[in-house]
């Protein structure tokens, strides 16, 4: 389980603070894509969105230590 974070005595749960930093990472990766220009190749980008989003998410609660093993 992944640990609770305290907010001034208001409890956020870890998973949802690692939705935060999933989404900050992912549009920091699309608009490198952008950028790049591989992100034209796509034909459906909300699904490349999509798929980063949740390939990052799974890799990052997958590879987090948890607490209570």
């Amino acid at each position: 389980m992944i640990v609770d974070l305290n907010v001034g005595g208001v409890l956020i749960p870890g998973l949802l603070a690692l939705v935060f930093v999933v989404l900050f990472a992912t549009i920091v990766i699309i608009r490198l894509l952008s950028v790049v220009g591989i992100y034209r190749l796509f034909a459906y980008r909300p699904l490349v969105e999509l798929a980063t989003f949740v390939l990052l998410y799974g890799l990052l609660v997958q590879h987090l230590p948890s607490i209570g093993r």
